[in-house]
């Protein structure tokens, strides 16, 4: 169970500190964080998560992440769901203390986004459906082709966490203006059930990109990777 409960707080981590920083941080006027400060945030909460509990669990902290880790013959299967669930639920219960924070300014609405992933009308600058998934089936594909990189035996060993965290600082970069960036179904997940319209109605997109990009990734290193 210890595994499981480090999946649950990792991802807990990630959301709160991640989604957090967009909702709390970002935008003070002159004083915001802007863009480039999330980007930091979600990269920081991985790295940090990974060198916290990764040697318990291995840090995956996202349904993608696990699923193209399986893929890549890097995971059992028979741990596939409890991760998932653990990282649901770590999600969901960081987005509840988020919005029990948040909910205490003046004029605070959720309806309004909270971090919410979207696509079209719920872009952050208007991105179709297609520029989305298209976007989400990359990105998370190279993030899987990072992590199994980094983590390979072959790889300098103990700096893992920050090419992977380096990483999804990277990604939030390039497409926060896209879809405010998912990569991560659980993170989409836990902040979706509190917008509780759009961001539902559009979640499937958040799920099925990620994993398939994920699967892409894992694929795409094991062929470049395999050693013979």
């Amino acid at each position: 169970m210890k595994k499981y409960f480090a999946e649950f707080f990792g991802t807990f981590w990630l959301v709160f500190g991640g989604c957090g920083s967009a909702v709390l941080a970002a935008g003070i006027p002159e004083l915001g964080i802007g863009y480039a400060g999330v980007s930091l945030a979600f990269g920081l909460t991985v790295l940090t998560m990974a060198y916290a509990v990764g040697h318990i669990s291995g840090g995956h902290f996202n349904p993608a992440v696990s699923i193209g880790l399986l893929v890549g013959g890097r995971f059992n299967a028979k741990d596939l769901v409890p991760y998932i669930v653990a990282q649901v639920v770590g999600a969901i219960a960081a987005a509840t203390v988020l919005y029990t924070v948040a909910s205490g300014a003046v004029g605070f609405d959720a309806t309004a986004g909270f971090a919410s992933n979207g696509f079209a009308e719920h872009s952050p600058h208007g991105y179709s459906m297609v520029a989305a998934f298209v976007i989400e089936v990359v990105l998370t594909a190279f993030f899987l082709i990072i992590i199994m990189g980094a983590t390979d035996k072959r790889a300098p060993a103990g700096f893992a966490p920050i090419a992977i965290g380096l990483a999804l600082t990277l990604i939030h970069l390039i497409s926060i203006p896209v879809t405010n960036t998912s990569v991560n179904p659980a993170r989409s997940t836990g902040v979706a059930l509190f917008q509780g319209s759009w961001a539902i109605e559009q979640l499937w997109l958040f799920w099925i990109a990620p994993i398939l990009g994920a699967i892409i990734g894992a694929l795409a290193y094991r062929f470049i990777a395999e050693e013979k």
